[in-house]
């Protein structure tokens, strides 16, 4: 039974936050004269480079299979996570929040510049700030509620009196 619960856990927080993240970055770019299937190439080039942007709708699809992975792989280490550090699932808003905003400087300060994604990343203003509020509430939030939803159906999270005295956040 708890494997259903980290396999509910980690599809629906890496689903959903996936969904949010993926609807905001096309719709962000949209309003700028952007295509969606650009927006998936780049995802794309973060393993295949700048030919990610010559591949049409193979490597736009590809772009789309590994956004969710990616998802999915955050949201099964905030799930694993939160099993040992039970304050995760006790307060799965602030903590998922951070987790979010920390997601974000991971992938930008790390992850992208280690991949063969073929531009610089840059920070300008409007979405950095609109990034970090999408990554914060519609990635972090949602995995922390689902990983704290999952661990309350255990008898393990929040309600089940194991986590009172853990911090708050």
């Amino acid at each position: 039974m708890t494997r259903n619960r980290a396999v509910y856990a980690i599809l629906w927080g890496g689903l959903v936050a996936g969904a949010i993240d993926i609807t905001y970055a096309i719709g962000f770019s949209a309003a700028r004269g952007v295509p969606p299937m650009r927006i998936l190439q780049s995802v794309a080039s973060g393993l295949l480079g700048s030919p990610a942007y010559q591949g049409g709708a193979a490597t736009a699809t590809l772009g789309f299979v590994l956004h969710f992975a990616l998802m999915l792989m955050i949201a099964a280490i905030y799930y694993f996570a939160s099993t040992r550090l039970r304050f995760l699932v006790t307060h799965p808003i602030g903590w998922g929040a951070l987790y979010g905003f920390l997601v974000y400087w991971v992938m930008n300060l790390v992850v992208l510049p280690l991949s063969a994604f073929p531009s610089q990343v840059k920070f300008v203003p409007i979405l950095l700030i609109t990034s970090l509020i999408v990554h914060a509430f519609g990635i972090g939030v949602p995995i922390a509620v689902a990983s704290s939803k999952a661990q309350a159906a255990t008898g393990a999270g929040p309600g089940s009196g194991l986590n009172q005295n853990q911090p708050a956040m």
